[in-house]
């Protein structure tokens, strides 16, 4: 949410937030506004130990930590925050969220809200260049486009993530969706 000269954002799971602000130099610097929220974070695998949940990867997918019921290989949820995911909300999964405030500058451009489809493949500085450097009203468009290639080219043989994506601007610019 956008009030006045400040944004407030309210996040759970691992879709994240990212601004785009000009440096001294004027080229543009990607911020990270969120955190993602992975079972493999040590505060957020504590929480899920502590309720008997369990933390660990597969051999198949080493290094996606993912939370398991204390007796079942179920649900390996890849998320310790989330809205829904009821059967593991009594072994740790919350979905309290991290509410942060920032002031907008005037050298803040604009922010990217992606799904984790987008950042498995995708660095917070590619994504800023590729909106960037994107004709107007293709934006979120396009960084959805390059994810989707790169799924096909980095993770050959697995079905891609969810991939959706928002700019949201700051100045002359529209906020545009999309999604694949």
């Amino acid at each position: 949410m956008v009030k006045g000269d400040n944004i407030f954002i309210s996040n759970v799971g691992d879709s994240r937030a990212v601004l785009a602000t000009a440096s001294d130099d004027g080229t543009l610097v990607p911020v990270q506004l969120t955190m993602d929220f992975k079972p493999n974070l040590p505060q957020e695998a504590e929480r899920i130990m502590h309720c008997n949940g369990r933390v660990f990867f597969l051999d198949d997918e080493p290094g996606v930590h993912r939370v398991w019921l204390p007796a079942e290989e179920k649900p390996g949820l890849a998320i310790s925050r989330a809205l829904g995911d009821f059967c593991v909300k009594d072994f740790g999964v919350i979905s309290v969220p991290e509410v942060t405030q920032r002031s907008i500058t005037s050298k803040d451009q604009f922010i990217i809200l992606a799904t984790d489809g987008i950042w498995d493949v995708i660095s917070n500085q590619e994504a800023v260049q590729i909106v960037s450097s994107t004709p107007d009203k293709r934006k979120a468009k396009r960084i959805v486009e390059c994810a989707a290639r790169a799924w096909k080219r980095k993770r050959r043989g697995i079905a891609a993530d969810d991939i959706s994506a928002i700019c949201l601007f700051f100045h002359p610019y529209a906020s545009i969706v999309s999604k694949v």
